[in-house]
């Protein structure tokens, strides 16, 4: 029988290191020194020897993350469509990289299911910021106490909130229901479609869950959403349109919105369906606001991704603080959510919850 010789020499484990192909030849040799630090690089000059390299890759050296810069004929997103319909590369993360700004190109970019577009000059260390955490979260995807050992652990509920949680939901839901009733006959007596709104939101460590809400507007309102966040969004700092797209989005003046829909949305009656999202556990009655997922995509950076690791909830910090006023910005929204993430508590929450009732009722129509 053999015995390993315990002054043998073992050779370490290597750490996983992933695979980045890069298609182009203007930035690739800024770019080359920060790559070549944490990723298996593979330098290919256009589309075609990408697309060459591609059709080679077996299961182990398909690669992680395929970046790619804009070509002048828009030849990337025959390819980009190629890589997300192959079953071998369709995880890949995707960066495309343009050479100037165009609001045009970055939304045919997203729709394409590019995971993240960057215009030139870019700032490297963002951007490996952003490809590291990507590959963490998207592609080895390990839970958020695994992710950021040091700084924040996985947000696991007090029995005590989820009790409180349980009774209130149960009993509001009892309390509440010949209102229920009512509130659904109006909406289907104005207009045609489902009594309720269903939509998949991302809430606690990103977890994705169906949200709940009664339909304040018009059937297919989600089709023009794309439009109007461009020049009637809330968070946005001036009137002017906006270019690029801001993590959150909050129509003023929303004009896909019914009578009733008004009505139920200025004293915030849409939210009441999401009790049975609390009584299910999907979310909690204080806590920051699950996203919709076109805006927790955006929110993915170690700084913005705090919010997750707090619980989702109806109401919550943001909400008392400047609900309904539009000179509330994007990046105060996402403070206020991260505070409340880092300080959450019994206490804090009973305050929210007391405050919330005088919030109820927003001055401005949004």
């Amino acid at each position: 029988m053999y015995m390993k010789n315990p002054y043998e020499e073992v050779e370490p484990r290597r750490a996983f290191v992933p695979n980045l192909a890069y298609c182009g030849q203007r930035y690739m040799y800024e770019l080359k020194p920060s790559l070549e630090r944490d990723f298996d690089l593979s330098f290919l000059p256009s589309t075609e020897a990408l697309e060459i390299h591609l059709e080679h890759c077996s299961i182990i050296t398909s690669p992680e993350i395929v970046m790619m810069e804009m070509d002048e004929e828009r030849k990337v997103f025959a390819l980009i469509d190629a890589i997300r319909t192959n079953p071998l590369t369709s995880g890949s993360v995707i960066i495309l990289l343009a050479e100037k700004k165009d609001a045009g190109l970055k939304t045919r970019a997203l729709k394409a299911k590019v995971n993240d577009f960057y215009v030139y000059p870019f700032d490297q260390a963002e951007l490996m910021e952003r490809l590291k955490f990507l590959i963490k979260f998207k592609l080895i995807k390990p839970d958020i106490k695994k992710l950021i050992p040091n700084t924040v652990q996985e947000y696991k509920m007090p029995f005590m909130k989820r009790l409180f949680d349980i009774l209130f939901s149960a009993v509001a839901i009892l309390v509440l229901s010949p209102l229920f009733i009512l509130i659904a006959v109006c909406i289907k007596l104005e207009s045609k479609g489902p009594v309720f709104y269903k939509s998949k939101r991302a809430g606690t460590g990103y977890r994705i869950f169906d949200f709940y809400k009664f339909r304040s507007m018009a059937v297919g309102a989600d089709t023009r959403l794309k439009e109007l966040a461009k020049t009637s969004n809330q968070y946005a700092v001036t009137d002017e349109p906006q270019a690029e797209p801001l993590a959150f989005v909050k129509i003023k003046d929303d004009p896909r919105v019914t009578k009733v829909g008004k009505f139920i949305r200025n004293t915030s009656l849409d939210e009441l369906p999401q009790l049975f999202n609390v009584l299910k556990g999907d979310m909690s009655i204080v806590g920051n606001r699950p996203l919709p997922l076109y805006e927790a995509e955006q929110l993915t950076s170690n700084l913005w991704s705090m919010r997750f690791l707090g619980p989702a909830g109806i109401t919550g910090l943001w909400q008392i603080t400047k609900r309904g006023k539009s000179e509330m910005s994007d990046e105060e929204r996402k403070n206020l959510d991260n505070f409340y993430a880092q300080q959450s508590s019994l206490w804090v929450d009973l305050k929210i919850l007391l405050k919330t009732f005088p919030a109820l009722l927003q001055k401005e129509k949004v």
